[in-house]
């Protein structure tokens, strides 16, 4: 993608947004890291995508990135739907020294979890997803949906049609069955890459995402996500724009979601695109 030589030297080079936005969200950033948040989702962004989510881990360079750059900012934050301490389990994110600007806010910011003090807070669960847990068994059996799994979030449940022998048609078929039970509970359906979450409203990556900058005043957001998902929070940063403050959009780029590339101001290579993003930055910043 080139070097943005405006703000970058050709010995460290760091590639060059797509948008004059997306320039100016990473010129603040390097101009002013202290004051900058670098949010990230992690499934698909920090981590592969594998067909069981519980062996889903971080990049093998992830934490050395985000540990060198954490120090340099005002916040690293992980906004993910899977339960925080999972998050930070697969992320390997616990007791590294340099993490100590980390947070990660799992289900879409109900819950928190700070790096500096390895302290974890989170409310009472909506009712709904327990109701909803219990009848999805009988649902999925008459929907003759065959190769599915259910992924147990706690403040959540997702089902994942990417083991089903035609992933995309079974997707597509529980797609209305799964919407009416979720709104029979007062929940909701997040769509996203071959898995369908039935979660409560109001919970979403851009609410925490806008919580987060705006209460640390931040000067600049960059976030990087690859889901739709991640929609939201694309969102939070376009209405921060609006309101003056610098952001760099990245999305983290796959065959599976378009959505999030044609909104991008940068697209870089999955996972091992972002992770050597925030390498390039904490050299840039060091």
């Amino acid at each position: 993608m080139g070097s943005h030589t405006d703000a970058h030297t050709s010995t460290d080079p760091l590639p060059t947004p797509a948008t004059a936005a997306g320039r100016a969200g990473l010129d603040a950033l390097v101009a002013d890291p202290g004051r900058a948040v670098i949010a990230l989702d992690f499934d698909g962004t920090l981590a592969e995508i594998v067909p069981d989510p519980d062996q889903a881990r971080a990049h093998p360079d992830a934490v050395p990135a985000l540990a060198a750059l954490a120090p340099k900012v005002a916040s690293v934050a992980v906004i993910t739907g899977r339960p925080a301490e999972v998050a930070v389990h697969h992320g390997g994110f616990a007791g590294v020294p340099g993490l100590e600007h980390l947070v990660v806010l799992g289900h879409y910011g109900a819950e928190r979890w700070d790096a500096a003090t390895g302290t974890l807070s989170a409310p009472a669960p909506h009712p709904g997803v327990a109701a909803v847990r219990a009848e999805l068994p009988a649902l999925l059996e008459r929907a003759g949906a065959e190769g599915t799994r259910v992924e147990e979030k706690g403040r959540s449940v997702a089902v994942h049609t990417r083991r089903a022998t035609d992933p995309q048609a079974a997707f597509e078929a529980l797609r209305g069955p799964l919407t009416g039970l979720a709104a029979r509970h007062g929940l909701i359906v997040e769509p996203g890459r071959m898995v369908l979450e039935l979660r409560p409203p109001g919970m979403d990556k851009g609410v925490a995402l806008l919580d987060h900058a705006r209460g640390l005043g931040a000067g600049t957001v960059l976030y990087a996500g690859d889901d739709l998902g991640d929609l939201p929070a694309y969102d939070a940063v376009d209405t921060l724009r609006a309101e003056g403050t610098p952001g760099l959009l990245v999305c983290s780029g796959s065959d599976e979601v378009t959505e999030l590339k044609r909104r991008a101001d940068l697209e870089v290579p999955g996972p091992a695109g972002v992770v050597a993003l925030l390498a390039a930055l904490a050299r840039r910043l060091a």
